[in-house]
């Protein structure tokens, strides 16, 4: 099944976001895959994008409890050094360690390689604050006007 995309195209770039029903986003450009109580997290296409050259993550640690809008991951780039919020409450179950290695994989593959921490919820019902894909692209879009 091949994945589908919004292209959103503004006068400072083109951006891609995800269209998956399991996907949302977030006002700060993070991306959220739920599945059942588990959430995996990155940031978006447009996010990168705007940091430009990833060369470094900071990961959180295995274990810790997040609340929604925490700083969890810090990502540093060529162009700046920019954080990562928790899009949702929850505890820590994994961190991507490939980027501490090669952190380059946040632009080269955002939605999938390019994961940065998955959590486990505490509060579900936070889903609802999300932004649908649709919702996201129309974020950008009055974003760069």
């Amino acid at each position: 099944m091949s994945e589908n995309y919004i292209s959103v195209k503004t006068s400072l770039g083109e951006y891609l976001i995800k269209v998956d029903p399991e996907v949302r986003y977030t006002e700060n450009d993070e991306w959220v895959k739920i599945s059942g109580n588990i959430a995996l997290i990155g940031v978006t296409d447009y996010a990168q994008k705007k940091l430009r050259e990833v060369i470094n993550v900071e990961l959180p640690e295995v274990g810790r409890y997040v609340r929604k809008g925490e700083s969890i991951a810090i990502i540093e780039s060529v162009k700046a050094v920019s954080d990562v919020y928790a899009p949702l409450s929850g505890k820590v179950l994994e961190v991507n360690n490939e980027l501490s290695i090669h952190p380059e994989l946040i632009n080269k593959d955002p939605y999938s390689s390019g994961w940065i921490v998955k959590i486990e919820l505490t509060k579900p019902e936070e889903i609802q604050s999300l932004l649908t894909p649709e919702g996201y692209a129309n974020k950008i879009k009055s974003s760069e006007q």
